[in-house]
């Protein structure tokens, strides 16, 4: 599904990724995590382009899309959520999740203005998708809310819904539990579980280990910008360098 290739980022002389080489199965859950600064959402923008490597290269599906520009990975099924929840705040739920089906829409604004049919099925097409996905993500019942006046975990959910509604294969999540109670927490990862039940396979950044080790079939372990662990929960939350960069000693207690 996605590979990356010894993929490093320099800002000036500090590097914030170094020579990360991982990959992502199809059907998988797997997981990022290492203290703040350690280069999570870096590979993040990385990988959908919105920072380029100074090295390195990355593969979806067996393509290169090392270059390629954030619309254009997108395009590639590639979608992504941000560790700020970033949704259109003064539109309504389901105006953010039309807009997110634009990406898969063909008309052209003159195409729009003079009603063409093509623009016309699309209309439809993006409306039809919005209410599924408002229906997948738990939101049906608030399609026409401002998405500013949502709470804290719906607006979790929107975001998530924003990138579903692009209708891609691979979904990387940063940080898709943070700033919720934890009540909400539990709601959040039975919807990650249902996405991942859909089809899609997923990548997320998380803090939460009690999240990262019930629901990730392979952990990435980063520290300073580079790789120090991968496997599965059980053998990274046994691995020495893992326990004294991250976890702590008493982990396991």
């Amino acid at each position: 599904m996605l590979e990356t290739r010894q993929v490093s980022k320099y800002f000036g002389g500090l590097a914030a990724v170094s020579d990360m080489s991982f990959s992502i199965e199809r059907g998988q859950i797997v997981s990022v995590i290492g203290p703040n600064g350690s280069g999570k959402t870096t590979l993040f923008n990385l990988i959908t382009g919105v920072h380029q490597p100074t090295g390195g290269k990355i593969f979806a599906g067996g393509k290169e899309i090392t270059h390629l520009k954030p619309f254009q990975i997108a395009q590639r099924g590639i979608a992504r959520t941000f560790q700020h929840t970033t949704v259109y705040s003064q539109k309504t739920v389901l105006d953010n999740l039309i807009i997110g089906y634009r990406l898969r829409t063909r008309s052209g604004l003159l195409g729009v203005l003079f009603g063409t049919a093509r623009a016309q099925k699309e209309e439809r097409e993006s409306v039809d998708n919005a209410r599924e996905v408002a229906a997948f993500i738990g939101l049906e019942a608030k399609l026409e809310k401002v998405a500013d006046i949502l709470t804290q975990e719906e607006q979790k959910r929107l975001a998530i819904g924003l990138a579903l509604a692009t209708r891609p294969q691979l979904l990387l999540l940063d940080e898709p539990t943070g700033g919720v109670t934890d009540q909400e927490i539990g709601a959040l990862v039975d919807l990650i579980g249902r996405i991942k039940d859909s089809g899609i396979t997923l990548c997320l950044i998380e803090h939460k280990m009690r999240v990262v080790m019930s629901i990730s079939d392979r952990v990435v372990v980063l520290n300073y910008g580079k790789k120090i662990a991968e496997g599965t929960p059980d053998e990274v939350s046994r691995n020495r360098e893992v326990i004294e960069a991250y976890l702590g000693e008493g982990y396991h207690a």
